[in-house]
């Protein structure tokens, strides 16, 4: 009886690799779980300095922003008539952007809130009026109760914290990249945050997608040259 032959390819085809191969998307665990440490202790840290804040300075922060909003608005789009654009409603002594979205809507955009339909499912963008019914949705956080769904020509996200290549630090949860990461067309992401959230790097992994535009009290601190 012969002996068998060698396997046409090994089972694994690991000796079929070129030994300078490089994968950009795999992950190094031991560095993914340092990274996750480091950002949620920043995380804890920005959150505390921004409850810090006095109301009236979180606010004045708000209407500057605001203002700065409207200027971009302007240089991107022939007018706000007709816009869909998501934004959110505040929690954890987030800027509170509702009075300028009212205005938007008497200058004939729609708004809309993000809504977590199932567990770490990308986000749903359900249409918002200051008179809509609102219930309870995941962690607590106000949402229509109803209405269409839709996909916004625009995205505000709010920022925990933020870096100069365009990365946000968010609450941990990865559904605003997921979101972003299925959505056609994608929209236009503009990052809301406090200049003092900046950070060197948030160290970016696979997953993060940078943003197009990051905005803050003291006016915009990245954009994408394509954006």
């Amino acid at each position: 009886m012969s002996e068998p032959g060698p396997f046409a390819s090994s089972p694994c085809m690991a000796c079929e690799i070129a030994p300078d191969y490089f994968d950009p998307l795999a992950v190094d665990q031991e560095q993914a779980r340092d990274v996750a440490r480091w950002r949620k202790a920043e995380r804890a840290r920005l959150l505390a300095d921004r409850q810090a804040l006095s109301v009236s300075q979180r606010r004045a922060a708000a209407d500057m922003i605001a203002a700065r909003v409207d200027t971009l608005l302007a240089e991107r789009f022939p007018s706000v008539d007709g816009l869909t654009l998501s934004a959110w409603w505040p929690i954890k002594a987030e800027l509170n952007l509702r009075p300028w979205l009212e205005s938007l809507l008497a200058r004939g955009a729609r708004v809309t809130l993000p809504v977590v339909t199932a567990p770490s499912a990308p986000l749903a963008f359900r249409l918002w009026t200051p008179d809509c019914r609102m219930v309870q949705g995941f962690w607590k956080i106000p949402v229509p109760a109803d209405g269409p769904e839709v996909v916004p020509d625009l995205t505000l996200a709010p920022l925990v914290g933020w870096d100069p290549a365009g990365f946000r630090l968010g609450y941990g949860g990865g559904y605003f990249d997921r979101t972003l990461a299925v959505l056609s067309p994608r929209p236009m992401t503009i990052g809301i945050g406090l200049q003092s959230a900046r950070l060197a790097t948030i160290f970016p992994q696979p997953h993060d997608i940078a943003l197009d535009v990051i905005l803050t009290e003291a006016g915009v601190q990245y954009e994408q040259k394509d954006a």
